[in-house]
């Protein structure tokens, strides 16, 4: 990150499935939490769909997979997850999806949102792509009074995020250096037992892609974001 960065109080993740937030940007989070940050997951599916084994239960791998994000999240050191559980890969641009989100923001109050880049060229996840034109959505929606209006009652008001970062994005103006928390955002990856299947070829394929995300800055280990002031 630049010398300039001002860490913020609270910081949501909006992402689709168990495990992307982790792939993405653990090493940054994990830093962030351990400077007392506040970090919030918002996750839009359970990741019911994402398994090999033609006789496993959706249901029960939903759960599966929660249980492995919520450890995830433990070794991150976030504060906060919150599950909508729609149906891996059915995501769907639409109001409805964009108003829980602005409900969670308006709920929890990030003064930064991280979320999926949806203008990555050849992004080919279909759910990858809504993660981040939903979370953009309702970042917009949560800062104006008149957007689901019928949110607003018991004490909840709207809430002005003034900061964005996309994670996995193609075009980054931003590096953070992870050489600290790698060890960590491995962690947390492989906590993700029912996705992994090699620990070791990919503790060294995460490691390979991090380096290589930071060798142009001299950076042993980095992650990189498109970074926004609104």
């Amino acid at each position: 990150m630049p010398e300039r960065f001002v860490l913020p109080r609270r910081a949501m993740a909006v992402f689709a499935h168990p495990d992307d937030v982790d792939f993405g940007c653990s090493g940054t989070l994990s830093q962030w939490a351990d400077a007392g940050v506040h970090i919030t997951y918002c996750l839009l599916t359970s990741g019911q769909k994402g398994t090999h084994d033609p006789d496993m239960d959706p249901e029960a791998l939903a759960r599966t997979r929660e249980r492995e994000q919520r450890a995830a999240g433990k070794v991150v050191g976030a504060k906060e997850l919150v599950f909508l559980r729609h149906q891996d890969g059915e995501l769907v641009r639409s109001q409805s999806l964009v108003g829980e989100v602005t409900r969670v923001i308006r709920e929890h109050k990030p003064n930064l949102l991280i979320t999926q880049d949806p203008w990555r060229a050849y992004q080919m996840h279909p759910d990858h792509r809504v993660a981040g034109w939903t979370g953009l959505d309702a970042l917009i929606a949560a800062r104006d009074h008149l957007f689901f209006r019928d949110q607003l009652t018991n004490g909840l008001t709207h809430h002005r995020i003034s900061r964005l970062m996309l994670f996995g994005t193609s075009e980054p103006n931003v590096w953070s250096d992870i050489t600290p928390t790698i060890d960590r955002k491995i962690r947390a990856i492989t906590s993700h037992r029912s996705q992994v299947r090699d620990r070791k070829a990919l503790s060294e394929r995460m490691r390979g892609f991090a380096a290589a995300t930071g060798r142009a800055w001299g950076i042993a280990y980095a992650e990189a974001f498109r970074y926004f002031e609104l």
